[in-house]
């Protein structure tokens, strides 16, 4: 048996001609730019996030970059103040803090979760500290009551990077199907949040494409400024601003994958129950099972000493993985951070193995998995 680690196709056929139908509508509506497609996804998933606003933008590293940016002009922040982040994200969301002519200033994850160690924060902080830059790795959400106090208490700005967590919920401890009630979405659990809607994301469009969500007016004002030439109105640009907007094309088919979004993840938290119950392998440390709705598994992220060995195996038999990510931020000659020592991120890189995870996904692809797992000598 084969099993991809992704197959998009496969995911975009479950929608039948839904999709199809969304971009064929865009293409004879003779607007492709700022226009109802649009208007009506941001509409959406600002409802759907529980916020007051959303801004589609180009992309998720151009929706880090703006928040930060906006923030900046609004509070008289210089360069090179201070943004509190993991150590162990994707290399975008650091990028986006050095393209805003900002400071990186990294801390070690949790062994056990591979997410933001908060009882490491307060320890980094200094008085150039501008913003805390939590990211909801794999779809799991940070903890961000305790994230919050500690910014409310030095008066710091929270961004949620939320680009691999759409529709996970934080502290829905009510279940599921009450969320709404008593859980917040990732996207309204700080001051910002900003999403990538990658194709290969819970939620993700035919090409590039992101969101900022927020409730602050003022906020959400500047990055749809900013991301549109500096203007609100044509040809008056008050700030220098660039050219990053959410197509039509993207916002019609986002819109389709909204409205099934919950259906999936539901779906990637069976497989990923099956997993956490079935995978029984005594070298391999899985991230503790939540069944309260607060983890989507964008990723299903197991560690293993022997990693590559593992890897190489199950692709022997068939079974296709990936690793994320195989270098953490200090290490990446980018940043030019030589010296600097991060011993739980750098054994996330060096341990971290992500299984396969979809809801296109048979349950005979999920058995064949774990019995290639448990069945292997490594």
């Amino acid at each position: 048996m084969n099993v991809k680690y992704q197959d998009l196709k496969g995911v975009n056929e479950t929608f039948g001609d839904d999709v199809v139908d969304a971009v064929r509508r865009v293409v004879r509506s003779g607007w492709y730019i700022k226009g109802s497609e649009v208007e009506a996804f941001e509409n959406e998933f600002a409802e759907y996030c529980g916020t007051k606003y959303c801004v589609g933008v180009g992309n998720g590293l151009d929706a880090l970059t703006l928040v930060l940016e906006s923030w900046k002009d609004m509070y008289g922040w210089a360069d090179g103040d201070e943004v509190v982040v993991p150590a162990n994200t994707f290399i975008a969301t650091v990028l986006a803090i050095v393209r805003a002519g900002m400071k990186p200033v990294l801390v070690e994850p949790r062994l056990d979760a591979a997410i933001i160690d908060e009882s490491q924060i307060n320890k980094v902080l200094t008085p150039r500290t501008r913003v805390l830059l939590p990211v909801h790795l794999y779809g799991q959400i940070c903890q961000m009551d305790a994230i919050n106090h500690i910014a409310i208490r030095h008066k710091l700005k929270v961004l949620e990077d939320a680009c691999q967590a759409h529709g996970a919920i934080y502290n829905s401890q009510k279940g599921l199907e009450l969320a709404s009630l008593f859980g917040r979405r990732a996207g309204n659990n700080g001051d910002a949040a900003a999403f990538s809607f990658y194709p290969g994301k819970n939620l993700g469009a035919m090409g590039d494409a992101g969101a900022v969500t927020t409730n602050d007016r003022e906020l959400a004002d500047m990055v749809r400024k900013k991301a549109n030439y500096g203007s609100l109105q044509k040809y008056e640009h008050e700030v220098i601003g660039v050219n990053s907007r959410l197509d039509e094309v993207q916002a019609a088919v986002l819109r389709v994958k909204l409205k099934r979004l919950d259906k999936d993840n539901m779906r990637r938290r069976d497989i990923a129950r099956y997993y956490a119950e079935h995978i029984c392998h005594p070298a391999v440390q899985l991230i503790p099972y939540v069944a309260d709705g607060s983890h989507v598994y964008h990723i299903y992220a197991i560690r293993c000493k022997n990693r590559n060995y593992l890897q190489q195996l199950l692709r022997e038999q068939g079974v296709e993985t990936l690793i994320h990510y195989p270098h953490p931020i200090h290490q990446q000659p980018a940043f030019n951070m030589q010296g600097a020592a991060f011993p739980v991120a750098e054994r996330w890189s060096n341990e971290e193995l992500s299984l396969p995870i979809s809801q296109s996904m048979t349950d005979e692809q999920v058995e064949y998995v774990v019995e290639c797992i448990n069945q292997n000598i490594f």
